[in-house]
């Protein structure tokens, strides 16, 4: 490894499925050393996973960075949104935690928004109409059929607090995370006593919120990970907001993710309130905002489709009038918790490859369809959507993508942007600058850009008509629209 020209800083990515560590260098952005991890997630009734095995990913991708991980002067943690993280009096896990993609407490969030109000007095309360996703939903689920272990929980945790936690010995949480909880209130950015009382949740169970740029405390000496004492630890956030300092997006740029869940979002500096439910109103990690709309069907449905073809996830073909909603896990935009996928216009001539362009095709519709909701209304409608995620890498992805937006597509070549933001934040508390200036510093946005081209508002307008149409089949089994 070169000598670096600046200190060196950790940002850590712990997601779905595995958790990821960059070491980088805080003056250049250059990547000195990284190292991954798998983690397991239940496949049963609902997503589940032990959050210990977070913080022993978190361990071998820091062993995997060598010496480099020892020399950080900081380290800031991203993390996957939403879940549901139980500990008991001595910090342990009292369950295995209720991840963003687990469904089954759909019913408790159409009884939520139902008593506080409805849709409308939930957007303008919290920012953000509550789907079976928001931690608030699976609080009350676990509250209903698990009574013993929520009188075991002496604290409540998303998936980045509890690793920061474990650093730090101290229980702290940022905006940018706590908004997706449904019990943070935008509007005055605490929590939300009203809600907490409903779902029963002591607010003493609740971690400190950590202001953007302040320091959510060192490194402690009980712990196993190749940190020094005393080593400063951002507030960390949750990943879509991560990965928004990772690009030191500017308002108005929206951006595309493609991963496991797929994201449309854009920066914002006016507070959103969508009474629909389609775009959540979250924060950034910055004092902004961060308008999205979600997915829970994206590179994992497709990929899934593909290999029930028996083909490679590439082997695409045009032409094709089949329609195929690929909610193979129900689906949050729109929402239908407890839909399946549907495959509609199948004929003798259809081949493999068109049932397969049909998946990317029907996974890009939802995501561009919120597209315009998450935008401010003078957002340049020619600007480049920054392409990110796994999927962005893949052809079919982009093909699709530009075909279906009309937009120039940009795709940055920095990878792993979630670890890089996270390392942007870690990076701010040494130099005291904003950490989405230190990311524009770093350069991470650049990337190929892939021109225009027309919009092909034919397989626009057939999706839609098929979801239309299809409406009282996707809700029979109890989604809503």
């Amino acid at each position: 490894m070169s000598a670096a020209e600046g200190p060196l800083v950790v940002g850590v990515d712990t997601s779905t499925q595995s958790t990821k560590a960059l070491v980088v260098d805080a003056a250049t952005g250059r990547v000195v050393a990284s190292g991954q991890a798998p983690h397991t997630v239940s496949s049963g009734a609902g997503r589940e996973s032990d959050p210990r095995q977070w913080w022993d990913a978190l361990r071998t991708a820091l062993d995997q960075c060598g010496d480099a991980a020892r020399e950080a002067a900081a380290v800031s943690i991203g993390g996957q949104q939403h879940g549901l993280v139980t500990l008991d009096a001595a910090g342990d896990p009292v369950r295995p935690a209720l991840l963003w993609n687990d469904v089954r407490s759909a019913p408790q969030a159409r009884r939520l928004i139902e008593e506080l109000g409805g849709a409308k007095a939930w957007a303008e309360r919290t920012g953000s109409v509550p789907s079976t996703s928001f931690t608030v939903t699976k609080w009350a689920w676990l509250a209903e059929n698990e009574p013993e272990a929520v009188r075991a929980v002496k604290a409540v945790r998303l998936p980045h607090d509890y690793l920061t936690e474990r650093l730090t010995g101290e229980g702290t949480t940022d905006r940018g995370d706590a908004s997706g909880t449904g019990w943070w209130a935008s509007g005055t950015e605490t929590y939300d006593e009203e809600t907490l009382a409903r779902v029963g949740l002591d607010p003493a169970l609740l971690p400190r919120m950590v202001r953007p740029g302040e320091v959510a405390g060192t490194v402690r000496d009980s712990h196993d990970l190749p940190f020094s004492k005393g080593t400063l630890v951002a507030a960390g956030t949750g990943d879509n907001a991560a990965a928004a300092l990772g690009l030191g997006a500017r308002p108005g740029v929206p951006v595309m993710s493609l991963g496991t869940s797929g994201t449309v979002y854009a920066v914002s500096q006016r507070r959103p309130a969508d009474p629909t439910g389609t775009v959540a109103g979250f924060a950034d990690a910055r004092g902004d905002w961060l308008p999205l709309a979600c997915t829970l069907n994206c590179t994992l449905a497709v990929d899934r489709v593909a290999a029930l073809l028996g083909l490679d996830r590439e082997a695409v073909e045009p032409g094709t009038d089949v329609t195929l909603l690929p909610y193979l896990d129900g689906e949050r935009t729109p929402n239908l918790p407890h839909s399946s996928g549907l495959l509609y216009g199948l004929r003798h001539d259809t081949t493999a490859g068109q049932l397969l362009q049909a998946a990317y095709d029907g996974a890009v519709h939802s995501l561009l369809g919120a597209l315009d909701l998450v935008l401010d209304a003078d957002a340049d409608p020619s600007a480049p959507l920054l392409l990110i995620g796994g999927g962005a890498r893949g052809t079919a992805w982009q093909q699709t993508v530009r075909r279906l937006s009309g937009r120039p597509v940009q795709i940055p070549e920095a990878r792993e942007l979630v670890a890089l933001g996270a390392a942007a934040q870690a990076a701010g508390l040494l130099t005291g600058e904003d950490p989405a200036a230190v990311a524009r510093r770093w350069n991470t946005a650049a990337g190929p850009v892939l021109d225009a081209v027309e919009r092909d508002e034919a397989t626009l307008a057939r999706i839609a008509g098929v979801v239309s149409d299809a409406a009282p089949l996707l809700e029979r089994d109890g989604g809503t629209r």
